[in-house]
């Protein structure tokens, strides 16, 4: 009777966990989502204030940072990030919901993401108005479109997250990189930062072969768990480069990044 107790006093726990958690992200960002852009609204009508990225950036890192803290993860760093003054692409492996948040509170910038999100409550408002770059992998004409658009940001000397993958994978194997960012890298001129991500082993904010509600509400309930990140060296781009030598080679160092990473998290755990 008494390892019943415990087991249902463990799902119940587990319950509660995963409804607070929720419910302050909702909280967190209905709050932060309104005081954005009327922070914007303000400075763009006079003139006065941060501009519109450092502004964006600023929110980003406190809504992405807020979250990492309300589903327990807790990011470990190493390498150098990236000079400012010239358009970075920061490409890494997907493998949690917390990729987003902790590339974010990292380095800023705009996402590349999946276009259904534009039409998710809460989440999708605030993804539109930080100019996060939707992308539906399945219409070639969604795809050029994010081409372009990753090219205008990067060449402004914006940065721009993006999972070559192309969808998320449980494990530490890099998948091959879809080319098309590398081809905007290419057209823009910007470095390319490849970023190696791992959580600790057991870790219940990795994705493991499930939908992405199955996915949110098991990382909702997890015990607290750290996800480790390294950052590599800038990749420069010679010129008569190809887009496909570029995306083998961020996969290469992206793959090296993940295992430097995975030591990394179980050596936290």
């Amino acid at each position: 009777m008494g390892g019943v107790r415990d087991a249902e006093a463990l799902v119940k726990g587990q319950r509660l966990r995963s409804a607070a958690r929720i419910a302050r992200f909702g909280a967190v960002t209905a709050i932060l989502l309104p005081a954005f852009m009327a922070r914007r609204a303000i400075a763009s009508a006079t003139g006065l204030g941060e501009n519109g990225d450092v502004l964006r950036d600023r929110w980003v890192r406190v809504w992405s940072s807020a979250l990492l803290r309300t589903f327990g993860v807790h990011l470990v760093k190493t390498g150098d990030l990236p000079a400012r003054g010239r358009g970075h692409l920061i490409v890494a492996n997907h493998r949690s919901t917390a990729d987003i948040l902790a590339l974010l509170d990292t380095f800023g910038g705009r996402m590349v993401s999946r276009a259904d999100l534009a039409n998710w409550p809460l989440v999708g408002p605030a993804a539109r108005a930080v100019g996060t770059i939707f992308v539906d992998r399945a219409d070639a004409a969604s795809g050029a479109g994010a081409v372009r658009a990753i090219r205008t940001q990067l060449a402004a000397g914006s940065t721009v997250i993006v999972f070559p993958e192309g969808t998320t994978y449980p494990g530490d194997d890099v998948r091959p990189f879809h080319s098309g960012a590398f081809i905007a890298a290419l057209r823009s001129g910007a470095d390319i930062v490849p970023v190696g991500l791992a959580y600790q082993t057991g870790s219940g904010a990795a994705f493991v072969n499930e939908s992405f509600p199955a996915h949110l509400a098991r990382m909702a309930a997890a015990e607290p768990s750290c996800v480790a990140m390294c950052i590599g060296t800038p990749i420069g781009i010679a010129e008569r480069t190809r887009a496909a030598h570029l995306a083998a080679r961020a996969q290469a160092d992206v793959q090296r990044l993940v295992l430097a990473a995975r030591a990394l998290a179980d050596r936290k755990n």
